[in-house]
């Protein structure tokens, strides 16, 4: 058994959930100035995430259901997805997004298992807040360890695509390290680059590795 780990926002979808949910504000261009700033490590991945839900307050939950629902898939995801676990992968993902979209796109794609956010809300209206598994930088790097340790997998053995600065944690215990249309700083830690929108060029790294 081995273990591939994909990022969601800017790697299994195109896009940011969070710039989607705020456009429905009028706040995208005000959401996304944070996201670069964190995806870049530039800024403090717990403390944008805070300041950019904060901006969500008032969305009704319903609205965050039917745009998280509807994201754009990155060209080539499932069949990506479906080709790892035919080479014996588990394949999951990580998302210091939110469990609003991951758990539905987890079940389109026939992913193993999903770990993200969630958006807090009351009487059907976010407050605001966030908590869940993924709010700090470290966050993917704790839990991967977690999951080897669970599945008996070792680094070698593991698999990581992602693209921005708060997957350098996770980059840390794979030896396949996948930097996916990524910032500079995850490309430096990275043992392979993709510059296309295609989760295909993956199956080629992965179809390379000797274990």
């Amino acid at each position: 058994m081995k273990l591939a780990v994909f990022d969601f926002d800017s790697t299994l979808m195109d896009g940011e959930t969070i710039d989607f949910l705020a456009s429905e504000l009028g706040l995208e261009e005000e959401v996304a100035k944070i996201t670069e700033e964190a995806m870049s490590g530039r800024l403090d991945f717990f403390k944008s995430l805070q300041a950019r839900v904060a901006l969500l307050e008032g969305l009704p939950l319903v609205r965050v259901q039917e745009i998280c629902h509807s994201l754009p898939l990155m060209n080539g995801a499932s069949k990506t997805v479906t080709e790892l676990k035919k080479m014996n992968y588990k394949v999951v993902c990580f998302s210091g997004g939110f469990r609003e979209a991951t758990k539905y796109f987890a079940d389109v794609l026939g992913l193993d298992a999903d770990f993200a956010n969630i958006l807090h809300h009351e009487n059907g209206i976010l407050t605001g807040k966030v908590g869940g598994e993924m709010m700090f930088g470290e966050s993917k790097g704790l839990m991967i360890v977690r999951l080897q340790k669970l599945l008996g997998i070792d680094q070698k053995d593991t698999l990581v695509v992602g693209d921005g600065a708060n997957d350098l944690s996770m980059f840390a215990h794979a030896s396949t390290k996948i930097a996916f249309c990524a910032k500079d700083i995850l490309k430096q830690a990275s043992t392979h680059t993709i510059e296309e929108k295609d989760l295909t060029k993956v199956l080629e790294i992965a179809s390379t590795i000797k274990h």
